[in-house]
């Protein structure tokens, strides 16, 4: 798809290049980031404590940039063409500004990289005792409704195909919390 971007202020393409210095700085800083504050709040943490924090950090950065890569790569693109080419009448021209552009790019990345952190919020609240396994199960159908609608928001598009490349990541990350809620059930019952 051949799209030509177009600026109507003066400054406009310097502040788009400066968020996008930003915000995609942020995002391969936050490792570090992360393991700084780790660095910091482990002296307060009991043994036992430590042992999880470590693993659980690792794993919410890595399902955070697995949905931010999700969406550059795959979902956004799709988006992107479909509503890119949307016309209500074929007077009307789209002419695409450069900050409606990533600020559309960034708020999609961000959302998928937080619903990639179901699991990680699964885990909590079966560590509070919120949550269960079978509760999980039980209300699965309703999940994968929710699932769908959320996928049919995030991604505006008409056809199936895009709905399905988004509904399909969050309902296997449902079905990876079910699995992490009963293994940690498992594991509070054997200590």
């Amino acid at each position: 798809m051949n799209v030509s971007f177009i600026n109507v202020e003066l400054a406009a393409q310097f502040i788009v290049h400066m968020q996008a210095a930003f915000w995609g700085g942020l995002v391969l800083a936050s490792p570090y980031i992360v393991y700084k504050l780790y660095g910091f709040v482990l002296p307060a943490l009991y043994a036992r404590e430590r042992r999880y924090l470590g693993s659980v950090l690792v794993s919410a950065i890595l399902l955070f940039l697995c949905g931010i890569l999700l969406n550059y790569f795959i979902i956004f693109p799709f988006t992107f063409r479909f509503l890119g080419s949307y016309q209500v009448y074929e007077g009307v021209v789209n002419q695409i500004s450069l900050p409606s552009y990533i600020g559309a790019i960034l708020s999609m990345s961000l959302i998928m990289g937080l619903l990639f952190e179901i699991p990680i919020l699964a885990y909590f609240l079966a560590r509070m005792g919120v949550i269960t396994a079978d509760m999980l199960r039980r209300y699965r159908r309703h999940a994968i409704i929710i699932i769908v609608i959320l996928a049919a928001v995030i991604t505006p598009t008409g056809d199936a195909f895009t709905l399905m490349l988004v509904s399909v990541p969050i309902w296997l990350l449902y079905e990876l919390s079910v699995w992490i809620v009963k293994r940690q059930e498992r594991k509070y019952l054997n200590e």
